[in-house]
């Protein structure tokens, strides 16, 4: 069982001493998950699965969340939905150790929550738009094109490509 004060921290000291192929599953359905300080997400769910290995435990998870973004054309905040899948070892020593260089802590928990931010901020786009024909604002008074025509209409002039216009023979 998890503390509802930390979900993401997780009793395994059981597994360590299980056989090899021994495995055991998380199951995780919160309202909200708050990872970090920057990071809140909504409707979070997913499954994490630990399994015993000769030099580790692995760790294979897929989770999923929505958070608020602001639109980088009309500066609304959207929801934008957050799926992520994961595979870490925690290596019971330094000589097993990978990439991640996640080792076992000797207390038997590990807390997911530091992994899951990192994850779930990889995949918050670097552009977020809050639809694909968002129009934006308008560079002249700055209302939201999405919501109202405001009649001022950027002249081919003004383009810094109109020069080459002619070289198209329109």
């Amino acid at each position: 069982m998890t503390n509802p004060r930390r979900p993401l921290r997780l009793n395994v000291g059981l597994l360590i001493n299980q056989p090899i192929g021994s495995s055991r599953d998380f199951n995780f359905d919160y309202p909200t998950m708050r990872l970090g300080d920057d990071l809140t997400l909504r409707g979070f769910t997913g499954t994490a699965r630990l399994s015993r290995t000769p030099q580790g435990l692995l760790l294979q998870a897929d989770f999923g969340g929505c958070t608020d973004l602001e639109c980088v054309r009309c500066l609304s905040t959207f929801d934008q939905p957050l799926k992520w899948t994961l595979t870490e070892l925690y290596a019971f020593d330094e000589r097993s150790v990978t990439d991640s260089g996640l080792i076992l802590p000797e207390d038997g928990y590990i807390d997911l929550e530091p992994l899951m931010r990192e994850y779930a901020l990889l995949e918050v786009p670097i552009s977020p738009v809050c639809k694909p024909d968002c129009k934006g604002l308008c560079p002249v008074c700055g209302e939201d094109l999405n919501l109202v025509n405001c009649g001022h209409q950027a002249g081919g002039s003004e383009s810094p490509f109109a020069a080459l216009k002619p070289l198209l023979g329109e």
